[in-house]
């Protein structure tokens, strides 16, 4: 469906702008309204996914869209291919959700109202940033998203207005702009070099050499900061100690997500075929995931075992790289499909496992585990929620996690890189040990009944609601991966 860059915008394309600009313009029309209105918004911004679907289908089709537009004598380029309409169905999807959570979340939290105000632009800001992400086919345009989308992300952190909120936010602030000083030297690396922005142009202009391999040093280092890639994760954990629940829930599935696709979008265009530093990736990846996953072990407040398995989920995501360089076409197709099935599947259930752990800690008014003692008597359904996503993360049937997990054994047994092999499953212990040290507390019996904050039927609603999606992506996977299959990789 591609067309010339200086012809009229086709209908698919004016479908998909207003789909990006739709939830900046209803974050910035909430803001005025009172809290009981807020309902009514989220109404006028579900038809977003529908929209997208139907992108979807005429991508499926009649391929990818592309165009340009010029602004100040730059021309800026887009593109929207089955992946790109994939991970914007899915944040369209987490965005309402969290949003639906929030209205609950400040009554039961108490927020005041204008405090509670200042949510909704930042999260449509968000929302654009990271829409822009996805579509953005040109270092400038990413550049301008992903300083967006961490300024949204450091002004959510923000807004508990407690010192231990301030703290960790102007810590994620100052490792966010190390990221992007790195960033911005890669790209002037990478324009003096070719004179190319855009990112089709780069990878036809760029050459295999210094100048290209540490640009995408620079790049990658960047974006693994933003992305908190152990070793670079130091201000994930701090940041969503002290944040409200649906602000961490949008940070664990989504934020941190954005920075690797843009890393996986610039490797496989400007340096495919490196496969030592592929291995230095997946090296990290596999350190993340048992790193992550032996801290999650050893946390004792409950948002601390999410946020740390948060770290080590990411790691998996990492094992794509060196599946992907110098291997047969087999294996490279199963290493692309299970990444993304990964990503999308965590990122319903990290979302999930939040809000579980948030209702779990907002009603019991505990935040320690071994003050769970009795939840499975007085907090039922949050706890099997905190389960069902649970089910995703340690890769069991039928969850998209299983499928993801399966795809990326059977890509590195026929690679013959064993390593990967057993990083999976140690992996998975790792998760099962943190995720049943959970409900071993919760289910002790001889606990002293205390009472239990109600709070709002959505706010639970909400959180199985996006456990359970991550279960139907593992039943109904075929349909995105039939999408990525066809695409290929870029």
């Amino acid at each position: 469906m591609s067309a010339p860059l200086d012809a009229p915008p086709s209908v698919e394309a004016v479908v998909l702008w207003l789909a990006l600009l739709a939830p900046p313009l209803l974050g910035l029309a909430a803001w005025r309204l009172p809290p009981r209105r807020m309902l009514p918004v989220l109404l006028v911004g579900t038809p977003l996914p529908l929209a997208t679907l139907w992108l979807l289908h005429r991508v499926s089709v009649g391929g990818g869209l592309e165009g340009a537009w010029s602004l100040a004598g730059l021309r800026l380029h887009w593109h929207l291919d089955g992946l790109a309409g994939l991970l914007l169905l899915l944040t369209q999807l987490l965005l309402l959700a969290s949003a639906a959570y929030a209205i609950g979340h400040r009554r039961a939290a108490a927020v005041p109202e204008r405090t509670f105000a200042l949510f909704w632009p930042l999260l449509g800001g968000l929302a654009a940033a990271l829409g822009l992400i996805w579509v953005a086919a040109d270092l400038l345009t990413l550049y301008a998203a992903l300083e967006l989308m961490g300024l949204t992300a450091v002004g959510m952190m923000l807004l508990p207005g407690t010192g231990e909120a301030l703290l960790a936010g102007m810590r994620y602030l100052l490792y966010a702009l190390v990221g992007s000083l790195a960033w911005l030297l890669g790209v002037a690396l990478l324009l003096g070099a070719t004179g190319r922005l855009d990112l089709a142009g780069l990878a036809a202009a760029s050459e295999p050499g210094a100048v290209t391999g540490i640009a995408m040093a620079l790049l990658a280092a960047g974006l693994l900061l933003k992305a908190a890639i152990f070793p670079l994760h130091g201000w994930l954990v701090p940041v969503h100690a002290s944040a409200w629940t649906p602000v961490s829930a949008l940070h664990g599935a989504l934020v941190v997500k954005a920075s690797f696709f843009i890393l996986m979008q610039l490797w496989q265009r400007l340096v495919p075929e490196a496969v030592a530093a592929a291995w230095l990736l997946g090296l990290l990846g596999s350190l993340a995931v048992l790193w992550g996953g032996l801290q999650a072990c050893r946390a004792s407040a409950l948002k601390q075992v999410v946020a740390w398995s948060t770290v080590g989920q990411l790691g998996y995501l990492m094992l794509a790289f060196p599946l992907l360089a110098g291997t047969s076409a087999a294996v490279a197709t199963l290493a692309w499909q299970a990444t993304w099935l990964q990503l999308a599947g965590h990122a319903l259930a990290k979302a999930a496992m939040f809000m579980a752990a948030g209702n779990l800690v907002l009603a019991d008014g505990v935040s320690r585990l071994t003050d769970l003692a009795g939840a499975c008597r007085q907090l039922p359904l949050a706890l099997m929620t905190f389960g069902i996503a649970a089910v995703t993360l340690m890769g069991l049937p039928p969850s998209a996690g299983f499928t993801a997990k399966w795809l990326l054994l059977q890509a590195a047994i026929l690679a013959g890189q064993w390593p990967w092999v057993v990083v999976l499953v140690v992996g998975t212990l790792l998760t099962a040990t943190y995720v049943f040290r959970v409900f071993r507390c919760a289910f002790v019996e001889a606990s002293p009944r205390h009472e239990v904050r109600p709070l709002p039927a959505g706010m639970d609603l909400v959180a199985l609601l996006l456990a359970l999606a991550a279960l139907g992506l593992g039943l109904g996977a075929e349909w995105p991966l039939a999408l990525l299959r066809e695409e290929g990789m870029p």
